[in-house]
Protein backbone atom coordinates (compact mmCIF):
# COMPACT_ATOMS: atom_id res chain seq x y z
CA UNK A 1 0.00 0.00 0.00
CA UNK A 2 1.29 3.56 -0.98
CA UNK A 3 2.30 5.58 1.79
CA UNK A 4 -0.62 8.39 3.24
CA UNK A 5 0.84 11.50 3.20
CA UNK A 6 -1.46 14.19 2.68
CA UNK A 7 -5.14 13.53 4.28
CA UNK A 8 -8.36 15.90 3.76
CA UNK A 9 -11.03 16.34 6.54
CA UNK A 10 -14.59 17.01 6.11
CA UNK A 11 -15.78 19.65 8.77
CA UNK A 12 -19.59 19.41 9.23
CA UNK A 13 -20.65 16.44 10.73
CA UNK A 14 -17.28 15.24 10.98
CA UNK A 15 -15.17 17.64 13.11
CA UNK A 16 -18.54 20.00 14.46
CA UNK A 17 -21.75 19.31 14.65
CA UNK A 18 -23.81 20.70 12.34
CA UNK A 19 -27.16 22.01 13.19
CA UNK A 20 -29.18 22.89 10.55
CA UNK A 21 -32.51 23.11 12.25
CA UNK A 22 -30.98 25.76 14.55
CA UNK A 23 -29.87 28.06 11.71
CA UNK A 24 -32.76 28.13 10.55
CA UNK A 25 -34.22 28.93 13.87
CA UNK A 26 -32.02 31.94 14.23
CA UNK A 27 -32.49 33.27 11.17
CA UNK A 28 -36.60 32.94 10.96
CA UNK A 29 -35.93 34.92 14.48
CA UNK A 30 -34.08 37.42 12.74
CA UNK A 31 -36.47 38.06 9.35
CA UNK A 32 -39.98 37.15 10.78
CA UNK A 33 -40.26 34.76 7.77
CA UNK A 34 -41.44 30.89 8.56
CA UNK A 35 -38.42 28.82 8.64
CA UNK A 36 -39.86 26.08 6.03
CA UNK A 37 -39.74 29.43 3.90
CA UNK A 38 -36.61 30.42 4.60
CA UNK A 39 -35.23 26.64 3.99
CA UNK A 40 -36.77 26.72 0.02
CA UNK A 41 -36.42 29.86 -0.50
CA UNK A 42 -32.16 29.67 0.06
CA UNK A 43 -31.58 26.09 0.02
CA UNK A 44 -34.34 24.73 -1.92
CA UNK A 45 -33.12 25.83 -5.15
CA UNK A 46 -29.53 25.69 -7.48
CA UNK A 47 -28.34 28.60 -5.48
CA UNK A 48 -26.43 26.87 -2.64
CA UNK A 49 -24.45 24.38 -4.82
CA UNK A 50 -23.70 26.43 -7.30
CA UNK A 51 -21.97 29.12 -4.53
CA UNK A 52 -20.56 25.62 -3.29
CA UNK A 53 -19.06 25.59 -6.88
CA UNK A 54 -17.38 29.23 -7.35
CA UNK A 55 -20.62 30.73 -8.27
CA UNK A 56 -20.47 33.92 -7.25
CA UNK A 57 -17.06 33.74 -6.41
CA UNK A 58 -16.69 36.34 -3.56
CA UNK A 59 -17.59 36.49 -0.03
CA UNK A 60 -19.26 39.59 -1.03
CA UNK A 61 -21.16 38.13 -3.74
CA UNK A 62 -22.15 35.32 -1.64
CA UNK A 63 -23.84 37.64 1.14
CA UNK A 64 -25.64 39.60 -1.52
CA UNK A 65 -27.16 36.23 -2.67
CA UNK A 66 -28.02 34.99 0.60
CA UNK A 67 -29.54 38.52 1.65
CA UNK A 68 -31.24 38.35 -1.91
CA UNK A 69 -32.81 34.85 -1.42
CA UNK A 70 -33.44 35.71 2.15
CA UNK A 71 -35.23 38.36 1.49
CA UNK A 72 -33.58 40.68 4.77
CA UNK A 73 -30.29 42.35 4.37
CA UNK A 74 -27.77 40.43 6.60
CA UNK A 75 -24.66 42.07 6.95
CA UNK A 76 -21.48 39.67 7.44
CA UNK A 77 -21.23 39.53 11.56
CA UNK A 78 -24.72 38.57 11.45
CA UNK A 79 -24.59 36.02 8.96
CA UNK A 80 -21.09 34.48 10.38
CA UNK A 81 -22.71 34.71 14.03
CA UNK A 82 -25.55 32.58 12.93
CA UNK A 83 -23.20 30.29 11.26
CA UNK A 84 -21.05 29.69 14.40
CA UNK A 85 -24.34 29.58 16.73
CA UNK A 86 -25.05 26.33 14.75
CA UNK A 87 -22.06 24.56 15.25
CA UNK A 88 -20.35 22.72 17.93
CA UNK A 89 -16.81 21.41 17.80
CA UNK A 90 -16.44 17.39 18.61
CA UNK A 91 -13.32 18.04 20.64
CA UNK A 92 -12.53 14.10 20.92
CA UNK A 93 -12.14 14.37 17.00
CA UNK A 94 -10.10 17.10 16.76
CA UNK A 95 -7.76 15.94 19.06
CA UNK A 96 -7.19 13.12 16.53
CA UNK A 97 -6.37 15.31 14.05
CA UNK A 98 -4.08 17.55 15.97
CA UNK A 99 -2.11 13.87 16.69
CA UNK A 100 -1.36 12.72 13.11
CA UNK A 101 2.06 12.57 13.01
CA UNK A 102 4.65 14.74 11.98
CA UNK A 103 5.11 15.02 8.05
CA UNK A 104 1.55 14.04 6.84
CA UNK A 105 0.11 17.21 5.19
CA UNK A 106 -3.21 17.98 6.54
CA UNK A 107 -6.32 20.13 4.40
CA UNK A 108 -9.76 20.96 5.12
CA UNK A 109 -12.36 20.83 2.09
CA UNK A 110 -16.00 21.49 2.88
CA UNK A 111 -18.93 21.68 0.60
CA UNK A 112 -19.35 26.06 0.87
CA UNK A 113 -19.39 29.44 -0.65
CA UNK A 114 -16.35 31.88 -0.37
CA UNK A 115 -18.86 33.39 2.80
CA UNK A 116 -17.31 30.06 4.85
CA UNK A 117 -14.11 30.81 3.93
CA UNK A 118 -13.91 34.46 4.97
CA UNK A 119 -15.87 34.02 8.42
CA UNK A 120 -13.91 31.36 9.50
CA UNK A 121 -12.34 32.92 11.80
CA UNK A 122 -15.14 33.58 13.74
CA UNK A 123 -16.84 30.24 13.05
CA UNK A 124 -15.03 27.91 13.55
CA UNK A 125 -10.77 29.25 14.47
CA UNK A 126 -10.12 25.61 15.26
CA UNK A 127 -9.87 24.93 11.77
CA UNK A 128 -7.53 28.30 11.26
CA UNK A 129 -5.01 26.49 14.45
CA UNK A 130 -5.38 23.14 12.86
CA UNK A 131 -4.99 23.76 8.80
CA UNK A 132 -4.26 26.99 8.82
CA UNK A 133 -3.73 28.59 5.36
CA UNK A 134 -4.77 24.91 4.20
CA UNK A 135 -8.45 25.12 5.36
CA UNK A 136 -10.20 25.59 2.28
CA UNK A 137 -13.71 25.69 1.06
CA UNK A 138 -14.82 23.96 -2.37
CA UNK A 139 -15.81 26.96 -4.23
CA UNK A 140 -11.79 27.90 -4.22
CA UNK A 141 -11.67 25.00 -7.01
CA UNK A 142 -14.37 25.83 -8.82
CA UNK A 143 -16.09 22.77 -8.12
CA UNK A 144 -17.78 20.62 -5.01
CA UNK A 145 -17.81 16.84 -3.73
CA UNK A 146 -18.38 14.45 -5.28
CA UNK A 147 -17.56 15.44 -8.27
CA UNK A 148 -13.62 13.85 -8.65
CA UNK A 149 -12.54 16.47 -10.14
CA UNK A 150 -12.52 18.85 -6.74
CA UNK A 151 -10.37 15.86 -5.63
CA UNK A 152 -7.44 15.84 -8.02
CA UNK A 153 -7.69 19.45 -8.04
CA UNK A 154 -6.73 19.66 -4.01
CA UNK A 155 -3.99 16.71 -4.61
CA UNK A 156 -2.24 18.84 -7.46
CA UNK A 157 -2.39 22.03 -5.35
CA UNK A 158 -0.52 20.54 -2.60
CA UNK A 159 1.93 18.20 -5.26
CA UNK A 160 0.67 14.83 -3.83
CA UNK A 161 -1.07 11.88 -6.34
CA UNK A 162 -4.00 10.92 -5.49
CA UNK A 163 -2.81 6.86 -4.22
CA UNK A 164 -0.92 9.23 -1.12
CA UNK A 165 -3.98 10.90 -0.41
CA UNK A 166 -6.77 10.01 2.65
CA UNK A 167 -10.17 11.35 2.55
CA UNK A 168 -12.51 11.54 5.30
CA UNK A 169 -16.22 12.45 5.22
CA UNK A 170 -19.40 12.11 6.34
CA UNK A 171 -21.31 11.43 3.42
CA UNK A 172 -21.25 7.88 1.43
CA UNK A 173 -21.18 10.02 -2.15
CA UNK A 174 -18.47 12.34 -1.45
CA UNK A 175 -16.08 9.19 0.09
CA UNK A 176 -17.26 7.41 -2.99
CA UNK A 177 -16.20 10.15 -5.57
CA UNK A 178 -12.38 10.40 -3.82
CA UNK A 179 -12.15 7.03 -4.53
CA UNK A 180 -13.33 7.08 -7.78
CA UNK A 181 -10.72 9.88 -7.79
CA UNK A 182 -7.91 7.35 -6.57
CA UNK A 183 -7.68 8.51 -2.98
CA UNK A 184 -8.16 6.44 -0.10
CA UNK A 185 -11.31 7.23 1.72
CA UNK A 186 -12.85 6.45 5.23
CA UNK A 187 -16.91 6.85 5.45
CA UNK A 188 -16.91 8.70 8.91
CA UNK A 189 -19.89 7.74 11.44
CA UNK A 190 -17.58 8.01 14.87
CA UNK A 191 -14.34 8.70 16.56
CA UNK A 192 -13.51 4.96 17.21
CA UNK A 193 -13.47 3.89 13.60
CA UNK A 194 -11.69 7.29 12.87
CA UNK A 195 -8.85 6.20 15.34
CA UNK A 196 -9.13 2.95 13.62
CA UNK A 197 -8.93 4.48 10.26
CA UNK A 198 -6.21 6.40 10.95
CA UNK A 199 -4.21 3.88 12.75
CA UNK A 200 -4.75 1.35 10.02
CA UNK A 201 -3.13 4.06 7.90
CA UNK A 202 0.28 3.93 10.57
CA UNK A 203 -0.77 8.00 10.78
CA UNK A 204 -1.64 8.23 14.47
Amino acid sequence: MTEIRFVIFDMDEVLYDYDHGERLRLLAELTGRPAAEIDEAVWGGPHESRAEAGHPDTAEGYLRQFGDLLGYPIDFDTWALVRKRMMRPRHEVLDLVRGIRSGTDLALLTNNGMMLKAALPVCAPEMLEIFGKCAHVSAEFGARKPDPEIYRRICARYGHAPAETAFVDDKAENVEGALEAGLSGHLYSGPEGLRAYLQSLHLI
